[in-house]
């Protein structure tokens, strides 16, 4: 009985971590992904590679104060970012049609993905526990494909400091 058990627990703890990866970290190579954006469109983090730096960041949901404020700040600091050559893409479990009002509420001036089965949430390790949400969670990944900086912080300011010191870095 005991052995039965522990075969068991062993393969539910192998089955959940095929299913959910562990966050990357700096140095890493960025998953790939094919996501759809807010207008049902083919995203593919692979198409940037070589060509922009790309800030991928993922928040918990659409209108709500904290991802409001990072949404903001990011579409704010958009001229200092593009002139870095970098791309911004926000991902959410929240719908296209969401992300399309959310866009146009707040005239936010970079791509939204609809994240809505988790699937890019789950292989970068940033779904929130027990929830259909994702962490707040920001991977600064340069024209190699390689994760350059994880900035992981419930304050969207954080995530900005942080990531205009990785940008900088890149200039040295």
């Amino acid at each position: 009985m005991k052995t039965k058990l522990l075969l068991l627990a062993a393969t539910v703890l192998f089955s959940a971590a095929t299913i959910f990866a562990a966050e990357p970290k700096a140095g890493d190579t960025a998953p790939l992904f094919i996501g759809k954006d807010q207008d049902g469109k083919d995203f593919k983090l692979g198409d940037l590679v070589g060509k922009k730096i790309l800030l991928l960041y993922f928040y918990p949901k659409d209108f709500t104060g904290g991802c409001t404020k990072e949404a903001c700040g990011f579409r704010d600091r958009m001229g200092d970012l593009q002139t870095n050559n970098v791309e911004v893409v926000g991902v959410s479990f929240d719908s296209a049609e969401s992300h399309k009002q959310f866009i146009a509420k707040y005239n936010l001036n970079f791509t939204l993905l609809a994240d809505t089965d988790g699937k890019i949430a789950g292989i970068y390790g940033v779904k929130m526990d027990g929830k259909e949400m994702a962490k707040r969670v920001s991977f600064l990944i340069g024209l190699d494909g390689k994760i350059i900086h994880v900035t992981e912080a419930g304050n969207p300011d954080i995530h900005f400091n942080e990531m205009k010191d990785a940008i900088a870095g890149l200039k040295k």
